[in-house]
C-alpha cells in the first residue's frame, strides 16, 4: 500500500490557520531539519563563545512563533521569511544584552560582498547591521527582506527569489542595491 506523501508546507500553514491541532505538530516535524539549517548558518556567523547554540536558536524561534496569536504565514516563502527575521532579532537581542554599552565610535564593518561573514562577528557589528536593516525596511522592504533571507538565512540567489516570489534578476537588482545602501550606511565615518 503506498504511503501518501506529507503535505507541503503552505498546506500545512493553511490547516494552522484553520485551526487543525495537528498541524503544528506535523509543520514542525516537517520543518525542523531547514530550521537547523538556518540556524547553523547563524551560529556559524557567531563568535565562539556564544551561549546559544544551534538548537536552542530554534527552540527560541519555535516559541516566538509559535506562541503568537493568530497564525498569520500566508505560505512557505512567508514562513521561512518569518523565521529567518526571528533568529536575526533572537541573536541582536543576545548582543544587545551582551553589551548594553554604546559602540565608542558607532560605526561597524560588515561585509555582505560573498555572503562570507567570519566566525565570530563581534556583537556590535550584529546591532549595527541589524539597525541599518531596520532603516533599510523603511527605504526599501524588499530589499531588506532579502538581506536577511540571503545574509542571515543563507538561502541562494535561486531559493531567495523563488521565496520572494520575485525573478533572479530583480533579486539579483535588489541585492546590489542592498549591499551598496548597506555599505554606506556601515562605512566608517571620514
Amino acid at each position: 500500500m503506498p504511503s501518501n506523501p506529507p503535505p507541503p508546507v503552505t498546506e500545512l500553514l493553511s490547516a494552522l490557520r484553520a485551526g487543525d491541532p495537528r498541524a503544528k505538530d506535523e509543520l514542525v516535524t516537517r520543518v525542523y531539519p531547514e530550521l537547523r539549517r538556518i540556524a547553523a548558518h547563524y551560529m556559524r556567523q557567531e563568535r565562539p563563545s556564544h551561549t546559544l547554540r544551534t538548537t536552542g536558536l530554534v527552540n527560541e524561534v519555535y516559541l516566538r512563533l509559535f506562541g503568537r496569536t493568530p497564525i498569520e504565514w500566508q505560505n512557505r516563502a512567508h514562513f521561512f521569511a518569518a523565521v529567518a527575521r526571528e533568529m536575526r532579532h533572537i541573536l541582536v537581542d543576545y548582543a544587545r544584552a551582551r553589551h548594553a554599552k554604546k559602540r565608542p565610535d558607532g560605526n561597524a564593518v560588515v561585509s555582505l560582498s560573498g555572503l562570507d561573514v567570519a566566525a565570530g562577528v563581534r556583537d556590535e557589528d550584529l546591532v549595527a547591521l541589524d539597525e541599518a536593516l531596520t532603516r533599510l525596511e523603511q527605504v526599501d522592504p524588499r530589499a531588506s527582506r532579502i538581506i536577511e533571507l540571503r545574509f542571515f538565512a543563507g538561502l541562494g540567489e535561486r531559493d531567495a527569489a523563488e521565496a520572494m516570489g520575485i525573478s533572479i534578476s530583480t533579486l539579483k537588482r535588489d541585492w546590489n542595491f542592498a549591499k551598496a545602501w548597506l555599505f554606506d550606511q556601515l562605512k566608517p565615518a571620514p
